[in-house]
């Protein structure tokens, strides 16, 4: 399993409990946004996931997602695409329109910083089996 204390305490805050978003997640996520400038139409905000956790199926319209992750283990899915394991380092440019999911491995925490434009719109969950398969991909 990853060294959870490393993601907790990395060089970006973890952030409080997710509230806002939490009707889009299965399972617990915190969000320390980064850049609070009105005047910066780009999002940018750290999101850690415990393990387990991953957010529903969205798009992001008229814009785009990218992911620097930062520590742990993830997967990222786009529709009908397998499933790509993360770990720190690796990075994610998810294009406009794209249908996508992310989130912690079944026994690692995660953590990413998001940088996104556009609006996103949010789907359905990602299912139990949905989630089942990609894990017995690793």
């Amino acid at each position: 399993m990853t060294n959870n204390e490393n993601i907790k305490n990395g060089i970006f805050s973890m952030g409080p409990k997710n509230d806002a978003y939490a009707k889009f997640f299965t399972g617990q996520s915190y969000l320390q946004g980064l850049v609070n400038d009105p005047n910066v139409s780009v999002g940018v905000g750290n999101v850690t996931f415990e393990p387990g956790c991953r957010n529903n199926w969205h798009i992001h319209h008229d814009g785009f997602q990218i992911l620097l992750v930062t520590g742990g283990e993830g997967w990222y899915q786009e529709a009908g695409q397998p499933a790509r394991h993360l770990t720190a380092g690796d990075v994610v440019v998810t294009h406009d329109g794209v249908k996508h999911w992310h989130g912690a491995t079944k026994d690692s925490w995660f953590s990413h910083i998001a940088i996104t434009a556009g609006t996103p719109e949010w789907l359905e969950p990602v299912s139990d089996e949905e989630y089942a398969a990609v894990e017995g991909e690793k």
